[in-house]
């Protein structure tokens, strides 16, 4: 659960998504199956396969690097021109595919997920269906979880808070990305 629950990329998302109540289901099942797949993946030990090729896991991070800079950028600049929260307006395509992007472009993901968690499951697919419930509460808690903040959430003030935090964030890890390289 730790390692589900840690901050990142893709939860700031959720969150985000979650306050706004756009594309929540969407969101929110784009990473637990992408979860439920990398966990899959890592408990059957495609960590060591990963390890033969380090190159891969460099070229991930740079790609992951530039995309979440991008990300964070964008959440800069909405935190430069807040506006009050906005409830879904029936657009869910876009959403999912960021979800999608910052899922599987980022080598945290693969790090935490298939290296670590695999090495730690190593063929124990009992620890791998707990992880994946782990996964499974963890987002859908998160996503629709988030709904209680709206009140504090409709002023563009808030907005504005949230989103600089998760600038900062976003660009410290793409900055750590592509530095660690």
């Amino acid at each position: 659960m730790t390692l589900i629950v840690a901050i990142g990329a893709q939860n700031a998302f959720v969150l985000r998504q979650g306050l706004r109540r756009q594309a929540v289901a969407g969101v929110v099942a784009v990473c637990v199956i992408s979860d439920a797949v990398l966990v899959a993946v890592g408990v059957a030990g495609f960590g060591a396969v990963v390890r033969r090729w380090p190159s891969a896991i460099t070229v991930a991070a740079v790609a992951g690097g530039i995309f979440l800079l991008g990300y964070g950028f964008l959440a800069a600049r909405r935190a430069v021109r807040p506006r009050a929260m906005q409830v879904d307006d029936g657009h869910g395509g876009r959403p999912v595919l960021t979800a999608l992007a910052l899922t599987w472009l980022n080598p945290h993901v693969y790090l935490d997920t298939v290296l670590l968690l695999g090495s730690i499951a190593a063929g124990r697919w009992l620890f791998g269906v707990g992880a994946v419930t782990a996964s499974v509460t963890w987002f859908v808690a998160l996503g629709y979880g988030a709904r209680l903040l709206s009140p504090l959430f409709a002023k563009p003030r808030a907005w504005r808070v949230l989103d600089g935090l998760i600038a900062a964030v976003m660009i410290g890890l793409g900055v750590g990305l592509i530095a660690g390289s």
